[in-house]
């Protein structure tokens, strides 16, 4: 090339590498408000990384609270498989929430945390568009919701779809524009929202959900398969009055996490011995307390997140008989490599787990 030119050589797109969660942080790119108390963030993980998961599914986050070790929270991701360059989470900052606040006050672009992930069994079938589907939400359950659009929206756009959101109030509605912009390139989508408190009008509904309000949204819910995310009690809800309606249980399929927040007392006598081979510690364990419950008597901290059996954030490799539980959050050669879920093992003999 001589001076004063330019090359313009046509150089080959760099390979995308798969996201590696225990080598590479994520980096905040952009931080967005969705409501007065719901944000949207947005990570990348370094030049040519992508981002390989299924619509539904979640990450978890070590947050560097202060005062204490890093926090492990779990949230679902919003963005599309589709769209593999980012991923992001929108979360909803609860009253009295340490992690999510640490979030709002802290996470900015340019800074990096650690993940895990991603993981979880409550997903969409690839390829979507086979059946009709009702996506069901309360509050911030709408962030699966939206990443099961997103992929239905990018790869099958005639899917039918029902999507219904419901909220305390007008305000706390969420992505209303990009919702309405999604029905013009979707024929066969209904948005519909159901408002808790005040006085709305149309096109939104006003009441607490029930089957007759899931009527006027979706009239023909009970053709359709279901994906339901909101708090606990809503979830029980729903299911009860579809399955009581005729719906197929197997139709139907929910998300939600839980963590206990209190843990059994540590046995003093009696039971299994466990032992903690990093820290040296050593407790005893039954059938009615999990391998982190004895970690947590004896002063060992193994992170965890949901507390269900979800998530994977508990993941230890452990040498002795236990019953495991678990919901996905593990995968079957792992588990022939001697790993468990603290949070959903229990012991059936003496064991030994690396913490």
């Amino acid at each position: 090339m001589s001076l004063g030119t330019r090359d313009t050589t046509l150089k080959p797109l760099e390979t995308p590498r798969p996201w590696d969660a225990a080598r590479q942080p994520l980096e905040c790119v952009r931080v967005r408000e969705e409501t007065a108390d719901v944000r949207t963030f947005t990570f990348r993980a370094g030049p040519g990384t992508i981002f390989r998961h299924r619509p539904g599914q979640f990450v978890t986050l070590q947050l560097p609270v202060p005062g204490g070790p890093p926090l492990h929270r779990s949230y679902t991701i919003s963005s599309s498989p589709s769209r593999p360059f980012a991923l992001s989470v929108t979360v909803k900052a609860q009253e009295g929430s340490v992690g999510t606040r640490w979030m709002f006050d802290h996470l900015r672009p340019g800074m990096k945390i650690r993940a895990l992930g991603p993981m979880g069994a409550f997903v969409l079938p690839d390829p979507p568009g086979s059946e009709p589907l009702l996506l069901l939400s309360a509050g911030s359950g709408i962030t699966p919701m939206m990443a099961m659009l997103r992929w239905c929206q990018d790869l099958a756009p005639m899917t039918d779809v029902a999507f219904v959101q419901c909220a305390r109030t007008e305000a706390d509605l969420m992505f209303l524009d990009e919702l309405a912009l999604m029905a013009k390139t979707m024929p066969r989508l209904r948005v519909a929202a159901v408002v808790a408190r005040g006085t709305v009008e149309a096109p939104f509904l006003s009441g607490r959900m029930d089957m007759a309000l899931l009527g006027l949204a979706a009239p023909d819910f009970m053709a359709r398969r279901v994906y339901c995310c909101g708090p606990d009690g809503f979830m029980a809800a729903m299911r009860e009055g579809l399955v009581a309606g005729g719906l197929d249980p197997e139709h139907y399929a929910q998300e939600s996490f839980g963590v206990s927040e209190t843990d059994a007392a540590p046995l003093t006598e009696g039971g299994f011995p466990i032992r903690f081979l990093v820290t040296g510690a050593e407790g005893l364990g039954d059938e009615t307390r999990t391998i982190l419950e004895v970690a947590r008597g004896a002063g060992v901290a193994i992170p965890s997140a949901c507390g269900m059996g979800l998530c994977g954030t508990c993941k230890v490799r452990a040498n002795g008989p236990v019953e495991m539980t678990h919901q996905g959050g593990i995968f079957d050669d792992e588990i022939a490599e001697g790993y468990i879920l603290a949070c959903c093992s229990r012991p059936k003999g003496a064991v030994e787990v690396e913490a």
